[in-house]
């Protein structure tokens, strides 16, 4: 075999590899998604990349204010942060949340609502029977998502519970714009 065959063949084989290893961590390991709209502002901004993991969600569920991406329709992802796990009754009072009766702070909302008028409310007062399939408790196998830009979120609120397995998985990291790399919080 010539050496000019020999290297087409190597070049040929390390393509094949490079594919096949990529197309293996988009499907199990993780994506890259971009950010679509003003729902989660301000912790992430319109057009903002982040690169979502896919592997821990086969380990174990998301965690409560885990920012994770979903199937909200067949041809539509929303990323959405994780307020309510199953059995969970979730309550927003006077802007407060209450997760099973108990006040839970929100660090990630206090710059917007720092921005507000003292007189307005960032998240209107309701409870899970006020939801679509509402219910007392979020049910098991399904979450509660909200966006961090409740007055411009399509969310729980309007979409219902979301089941576990339309979830593709959790935001981790920022890498664009490079102004905002870092850790999803």
């Amino acid at each position: 075999m010539s050496a000019k065959k020999s290297d087409w063949i190597d070049w040929l084989k390390t393509i094949i590899i490079t594919v096949i290893v990529i197309v293996l961590i988009r499907m199990f390991i993780a994506v890259p998604i971009v950010v679509e709209g003003p729902s989660m502002l301000p912790t992430l901004e319109n057009n903002d990349r982040l690169i979502v993991d896919k592997i821990s969600l086969v380990f174990k569920d998301p965690e409560r204010f885990d920012v994770v991406t979903f199937h909200a329709t067949e041809k539509k992802d929303y990323i959405k942060r994780v307020i309510g796990l199953p059995g969970d009754n979730i309550e927003y009072r006077d802007d407060q949340l209450y997760v099973n009766g108990e006040l839970v702070e929100e660090p990630y909302l206090q710059e917007a609502k720092q921005k507000l008028d003292p007189n307005a409310t960032y998240t209107t007062d309701f409870t899970l029977e006020d939801i679509p399939g509402g219910s007392i408790t979020v049910p098991d196998g399904h979450v509660f998502v909200l966006g961090d830009n409740r007055k411009n979120s399509t969310d729980s609120r309007h979409l219902g519970f979301i089941p576990l397995e339309q979830i593709v998985g959790i935001a981790r990291l920022s890498y664009w714009p490079v102004t905002n790399i870092g850790i999803v919080d």
